[in-house]
């Protein structure tokens, strides 16, 4: 007291103000809560004037807590003193809440209506400060069909949006806005998600981090669809989708509570009101009491963890528990009985009394039992402010919970809170009889048939006979797989409810493997995935919970290997086998793009590995999704490289903005021979497959960089360098960004050698130098190679002369007798070093053997002599058909020679049939891990005709 004492008079007039009462309650406080002692020493005129106003004594009238946070925050002038008034105002409040609390000034429900009102106003008023800005910066986001500016619209979730606050509770949030368009008033717009995610991402910041004031409320946004990799903030109608084709039913028990708590509240009960029927069916909800089944299995199970018998909220007879009985009921009966659709917990315990559901003096001891409980936990967090449900273990600490909560000692308060743990535990094991669990407990499991066999309870040749009967072809190697699984080290070391998961998971396995064409395949793909993720069994509870996912995962892996070590190796793809529709249905270029600029936007500029992360775990999913679309045949072959590519672009483009960032951060940005700065003066050309727009499953990328800056001219930030440097680090930095291998993998392998002079050139051409070489220097297999390029991201202005360059370099005039000499040579050389054995360069008709291997890139009358063909015709002829250049793909440059008349339509026609059934196999074989070289008695007509074709150009 002494050093509250001293603080107090150093306080003008404080001690006038400061009364004997004041001190007698100023100690009782203080002795149970260390954290209303050190803010009154640190500011003892803020618990002064809480005292003058009289704001200790007196219940705050409605309203009046947040006119104090508006009038607080009323000379912001920018977000740090946002957040600091935020944080300042919200300790005062704290003080008083506490003060009022541990006195029993207020009861529990006038305490966490207190909370929960704070949280709101802070919530509230820093969206309506932050809003306005926010609009003037990026402009004001507008409705596209409505043409009204839109809203956030905040969503309070658990205890928040209940009204049931504690005193150091987290606040679930979920972020939406009604509509999509984009931003008007700004020099440039913005889509309205982009608009918002950065006003979320600001209004996070502007509550969550712990400051030298403290901190305002700890922010959880992992209640929004697809959690934490899930977009930060989404239209109404992303969201009303999300929920009726995706929505769990935990999902549905957490939006029981959702409530606005900031924005407009027309607008958030227009949102509120297309969710109800999501989480209030319109009948008697018996398909919800297997989850809810599940849910309490899952408490119990966690009870058991040790060290949680402590815990007042999640161990046995817990907060949770009563929280958990009361929500059963809503789900169930709340579609039917609309006086159950209610938040606050109290609420609707004196509901169900009234209506029946349980009888009066269940409700009684429940309701009794979960004030005590809280009162325990406000007593808990009142000590040091932190988020805790922890009994202490200090005999201090233990002192001052049996005080607050008025007990003689530590002994008769313990004996009083597990009594009533007892009676809660009782009622909550008494809810939801399960119908699998027979007079002896025992639990009857889907695919009970096959445990005893996982369980090793049976002899191995009862075990054969009943894989062989299921399907398998090979019962022994069956056995042999699950035993080895069974006692690898990553299940000796899983925990018990890991394991329990497992031997749930195993069965609903071998059940739908028996019933798939080729459970031996099945099993032999997907038991190194369930080894991969054992130590990690939510994935496991996925596929449990999850019977259609379980079954695209096995059809997946069946079809092939690529896909299941995929899986194996990034088992967070898991995700992906939710939602069929998504998994089958990859996003157009578009969406992808912006897809992945909103994930990016959710995460710090300065957290590079989280970045590099999102980037991968983007590409994985994208590709997974890509590749299940070719197996179930809603993709076909063109589709699938388009896109492949469009990924890659999508990347691409976000890779060279986070490198150029990066860049610009250390030696500031470079300078353009006029002086002006560079934005960013910079492309990224892709050549081959992805010049072609022909990417397959696991293609590396060729590339090549060029800059239109002045090489000499030195960057304008604190560490310059010239521009040559500048952008040679450029580069060097988006080779790492896309080739360093994380925990996900990495990005893609880059292929540099095209690039002016090959491995021995410049990692980043001018662009001068880059028309210099292909006009002076480069080989006619390098032009070759400009057909197929394009600019893939970067400068308009540089693309536009690029293309123009690649324009005047493939169409001037050659001589077609040499040119013809050198392809065939280039060809030639590429069969004799590349190819089987079985072909042979330039021998015609006579160039393979039907009986021998055929590689379906490289030998005669293959992909390549196709690519060649089509490239020997762009350098002869555009110059005369310049039309010829405007695509760089195979396909449509075969469609532009038979257009010109240059290819009799017949073999044009051939020649793109031929080239899509050469890469459709291609694609098929690398699903299947194989290599390109297939049985040489296939595509023996095609090979004839493309080689006739070959001849007929002159080039056999």
């Amino acid at each position: 007291m002494a050093a509250f004492q001293e603080a107090l008079a150093g306080v003008a007039d404080g001690t006038a103000h400061w009364s004997p009462a004041h001190s007698e309650a100023f100690g009782r406080v203080s002795a149970a809560s260390d954290f209303v002692y050190e803010q009154a020493c640190r500011d003892p005129a803020m618990l002064l004037g809480l005292v003058q106003s009289g704001e200790l004594d007196r219940e705050l009238a409605p309203g009046e807590l947040r006119q104090q946070v508006r009038t607080a925050l009323a000379r912001c002038v920018d977000e740090d003193t946002l957040g600091s008034a935020l944080r300042r105002e919200r300790t005062r409040q704290q003080v008083r809440i506490i003060w009022r609390d541990l006195l029993r000034l207020a009861n529990l429900q006038g305490t966490c209506r207190d909370l929960s009102d704070l949280a709101d106003a802070c919530i509230d008023e820093a969206y309506q400060w932050l809003y306005p800005r926010y609009c003037q910066q990026l402009g004001t986001p507008v409705g596209r069909r409505s043409g009204e500016p839109q809203p956030l619209i905040v969503l309070g979730m658990g205890k928040l949006g209940a009204g049931e606050l504690n005193l150091s509770s987290d606040i679930d949030l979920i972020f939406a806005y009604p509509e999509g368009g984009e931003t008007q008033g700004a020099r440039r717009s913005i889509d309205n998600q982009a608009f918002f995610i950065r006003l979320g991402q600001r209004l996070i910041k502007a509550l969550d981090p712990v400051t030298v004031d403290g901190f305002v409320f700890r922010v959880d946004m992992r209640l929004r669809p697809y959690g934490s990799v899930g977009a930060l903030v989404l239209s109404f109608n992303a969201l009303e989708q999300y929920y009726q084709d995706q929505g769990r039913d935990w999902e549905r028990y957490a939006m029981i509570k959702a409530r606005v708590v900031a924005g407009d509240q027309a607008t958030g009960a227009q949102l509120l009101a297309m969710l109800r029927p999501f989480v209030y069916r319109r009948y008697l909800d018996f398909s919800a009491i297997e989850a809810l089944r599940t849910m309490k299995q899952l408490i119990q199970q966690e009870v058991r963890r040790k060290g949680m018998a402590d815990n007042i909220k999640l161990g046995a007879g817990g907060i949770r528990e009563v929280e958990f009985i009361a929500q059963a009921f809503q789900l169930i009966h709340g579609g039917r009985d609309l006086s159950l659709q209610q938040r606050p917990l109290l609420g609707v315990l004196s509901t169900l009394e009234r209506q029946g559901y349980l009888p009066a003096e269940v409700i009684t001891e429940l309701r009794q039992g979960y004030e005590f409980l809280r009162y325990t936990e406000h007593a808990l967090q009142a000590i040091a402010d932190r988020q805790t449900q922890m009994l202490p273990d200090t005999p201090l600490d233990q002192a001052r919970v049996a005080f607050m909560l008025g007990f003689e000692g530590w002994a008769a308060f313990h004996a009083e809170l597990m009594r009533w743990r007892g009676r809660i535990d009782w009622h909550f094991r008494g809810v939801i009889a399960d119908p699998d669990e027979d007079d002896d407990g025992g639990d009857i499991v889907v695919g009970a048939e096959w445990l005893p066999l996982w369980e090793e309870r049976q002899d191995d040749e009862a075990a054969s006979r009943q894989l062989a009967e299921g399907g398998f072809a090979d019962p022994p190697k069956a056995l042999e797989r699950l035993a080895s699984l069974r006692n690898s080290g990553q299940l000796r070391a899983m925990q018990r409810m890991g394991r329990e998961r497992l031997d749930a998971f195993i069965p609903r396995l071998l059940a739908q493997a028996s019933e798939h064409a080729e459970p031996d395949l099945v099993l032999e793909r997907v038991l190194p995935l369930v080894e991969a993720v054992a130590r990690r069994s939510a994935y496991l509870v996925l596929l449990t919970e999850n019977p259609s996912a379980l079954r695209q995962l096995l059809t997946l892996c069946a079809a092939s290997p690529w896909i299941a070590e995929q899986m194996t190796r990034y088992p967070l793809l898991l995700d992906e086998l939710l939602n069929e529709a998504r998994l089958f249905n990859p996003p157009l270029a578009p969406e992808l793009a912006a897809e992945l600029r909103e994930r990016l936007a959710r995460i710090p500029e300065d957290d590079l590995e989280q970045q590099m992360e999102a980037l991968r775990h983007f590409k994985l999913a994208h590709s997974l999704r890509v590749a299940a679309a070719e197996i179930a045949g809603t993709l076909p072959l063109m589709k699938v490289s388009d896109y492949l590519t469009w990924l890659a672009e999508a990347i691409l483009a976000e890779v060279l903005a986070l490198a150029w960032r990066q860049t610009v951060a250390r030696h500031g940005t470079p300078l353009r021979p006029d002086g002006s700065l560079c934005d960013p003066g910079f492309i990224i050309v892709g050549y081959g497959k992805m010049g072609g727009l022909e990417l397959g499953h696991g293609s590396d990328l060729d590339l090549v960089f060029i800059h239109d800056g002045d090489g000499l001219a030195e960057t304008d930030g604190a560490r310059p360098i010239d521009g040559a440097q500048y952008f040679t680090r450029l580069g060097q930095r988006i080779i790492h960004l896309l080739t360093t291998q994380t925990n996900s993998g990495q990005l893609y392998d880059v292929d540099m050698r095209l690039r002016p002079s090959g491995a021995a050139g410049l990692l980043v051409s001018s662009l001068g130098a880059f028309e210099r070489y292909q006009q002076q220097e480069a080989w006619t297999w390098e032009h070759q190679a400009l057909v197929r390029a394009r600019v893939l991201v970067g400068a308009a202005d540089v693309a536009r002369a690029f293309e123009s360059i690649r324009g005047a370099v493939l169409g001037r005039e050659r001589d077609v007798h040499r040119l013809r000499e050198e392809v065939t040579e280039m060809r030639a050389k590429m069969r004799d070093n590349l190819g089987t054995r079985a072909t042979a360069a330039g021998r015609g008709d006579n160039a393979f053997d039907a009986h021998m291997p055929f590689d379906i890139k490289q030998d005669a009358g293959g992909i390549v002599d196709i690519e060649f063909m089509v490239q020997y015709a762009a350098l002869a002829w555009s110059r005369e058909h310049p039309a010829l250049l405007r695509y760089t793909d195979n396909i449509r440059i075969l469609e532009g020679l038979e257009q010109a008349q240059l290819l009799p339509a017949a073999d044009a026609s051939l020649l793109r049939e031929a080239y899509k059934a050469y890469r459709s196999a291609a694609h098929r074989r690398a699903l299947q891990k194989q290599a390109g070289v297939i049985a040489g008695d296939q595509f023996v007509a095609e090979r004839r005709e493309v080689m006739r074709i070959w001849a007929g150009l002159g080039l056999g």
